[in-house]
């Protein structure tokens, strides 16, 4: 699953990734992050509004040591295909990893 987090008041959305990462994984540093895509859509299944802000960032640097074990029980490197993921996060994979097409 991807790190979330909720904005806090005047807090831009870069900043709101910093934080949460830094809170989360405090021994992860990121390089320079860019926004990706901006989802806003309707859960199929319970009707709630979705509204996700995607970055990438250039580089990730350190260990993934987990900050507040309230939040995370365990994080780990993983390739993209092959882990259970939730929708949005399935979305965000497909869009960045799409599958190669086999020729014919």
């Amino acid at each position: 699953m991807f790190p979330g987090g909720r904005k806090r008041s005047r807090e831009s959305d870069k900043d709101c990734l910093r934080r949460e990462i830094r809170e989360e994984l405090p021994k992860l540093k990121l390089g320079r992050i860019s926004l990706w895509k901006e989802v806003k859509a309707r859960n199929k299944r319970s009707g709630r509004k979705m509204s996700d802000a995607i970055f990438i960032a250039k580089t990730a640097k350190g260990r993934l040591a987990i900050g507040d074990k309230k939040e995370i029980d365990r994080a780990a490197w993983q390739k993209p295909r092959g882990i259970r993921l939730t929708a949005t996060s399935r979305y965000i994979r497909d869009r960045l990893f799409p599958r190669k097409q086999k020729r014919r």
